[in-house]
C-alpha cells in the first residue's frame, strides 16, 4: 500500500512539474501602456501640471482618460498627445501570424498628456485610460500613485468634469462594432511605424503556446491511471498472500504425514519383534 501510495504521489508530482514547464501563450493585445510618469506606485511630492501615458501606439482620438483623487472627485482637465520619446526599456508585442505568434519590439513611446486641474489633497491617486487599439482591441488600465505634495487650488471657473468614455469608443471596446485586425493573420504596424523593430524582435517564436484547458485533463487522466493500478494491485498481492499461505499448509500435512509415517514405522517394528520374542522362549 505504501508503494502504491509513493507512486501516487510521484506521478502527481510530476504532473505538476510538467505543467509548470509548458510554454504560456503570449499575450497579443497591442498598444498597451508601456510606461508612466508619474509611474504607478510611487509617491510624488510636487504638483504636476500633466501626467504623461506612454503607449506602444498612438492612442484613439477619442480616447478617454480620467484622474481621480482621495475624495473620488475627478482633477483632470482634457488631454492632448504629446511627442514621442525612446523608451528606456524596450517592450515586447505578440502578432498572430499563420497561427504562430511572432514577436515584435517596441522602442518607442505615444504619450497622452492628461493635465491636472488641481491637487486638492494628499493620498491615493488614479490615472484610469480608455482606449481602442489599431487591431480593434481594447486598451485599458489604469495608474495609481500617492501624492504628498502641497495643495492647489482649482482653476477659476472650473468644475470637474463627470462625462464618461464616448458611447463610439465604449462600442469598439466591447467589441460591438469593431473588426479584429489581428484575425486577418496579418500583424498591424503600430502608428507611426517607427516604433516597430522586427529586425531586433526577440528570435523564438511561439505557436500559440500549450492549449490552457489540456492540464487538467492530464491531471484527471493521471490521477485516474494511478487509483486503477492501484486497485488493480491490491487484489493481486491478496491472492499473492492467500496462495503463500497454502504451501505452508501443505508443507504442514505434509509434516504431519510424515510423522504418522513414522510412527506407523515403528509399529511395524514392534509387530517384527513380537514373533522374535516368541521366538526365545
Amino acid at each position: 500500500m505504501r508503494k502504491v501510495l509513493s507512486r501516487a504521489v510521484a506521478a502527481l508530482a510530476a504532473t505538476a512539474v510538467v505543467t509548470l514547464l509548458l510554454p504560456v501563450a503570449p499575450a497579443s493585445a497591442h498598444g498597451q501602456l508601456a510606461t508612466s510618469t508619474p509611474l504607478t506606485g510611487t509617491v510624488v511630492r510636487e504638483p504636476l501640471t500633466q501626467l504623461a501615458l506612454y503607449f506602444t501606439e498612438q492612442p484613439a482620438a477619442n480616447a478617454h482618460f480620467a484622474i481621480t483623487g482621495p475624495g473620488g472627485s475627478r482633477v483632470d482637465n482634457g488631454w492632448s498627445y504629446g511627442e514621442p520619446k525612446r523608451l528606456d526599456k524596450p517592450v515586447t508585442e505578440y502578432f498572430m501570424v499563420n497561427g504562430v505568434f511572432e514577436p515584435r519590439l517596441y522602442h518607442t513611446g505615444f504619450p497622452a498628456m492628461v493635465t491636472v486641474a488641481h491637487w486638492p489633497a494628499k493620498g491615493r491617486y488614479t490615472a484610469s485610460y480608455l482606449s481602442v487599439a489599431s487591431d480593434g482591441e481594447a486598451v485599458r488600465g489604469e495608474v495609481t500613485f500617492d501624492y504628498q505634495g502641497p495643495g492647489t487650488a482649482a482653476p477659476a471657473g472650473w468644475s470637474a468634469p463627470t462625462a464618461g468614455p464616448d458611447p463610439a469608443l465604449l462600442a469598439q471596446a466591447e467589441g460591438e462594432h469593431s473588426t479584429n485586425a489581428g484575425a486577418t493573420g496579418s500583424p498591424v504596424a503600430a502608428t507611426d511605424a517607427p516604433a516597430t523593430d522586427p529586425a531586433g524582435a526577440a528570435p523564438e517564436q511561439r505557436g500559440g503556446g500549450f492549449p490552457a484547458w489540456l492540464v487538467p485533463v492530464l491531471i484527471v487522466v493521471v490521477v485516474s491511471v494511478v487509483v486503477l493500478l492501484a486497485a488493480r494491485r491490491r487484489p493481486a498481492t491478496g491472492r499473492a498472500s492467500t496462495a503463500g499461505r497454502r504451501p505452508g499448509g501443505a508443507a504442514g500435512q505434509g509434516g504431519g504425514a510424515a510423522h504418522k509415517s513414522g510412527t506407523s514405522v515403528r509399529k511395524t517394528g514392534n509387530r517384527a519383534g513380537g514373533p522374535a520374542r516368541r521366538g526365545r522362549r
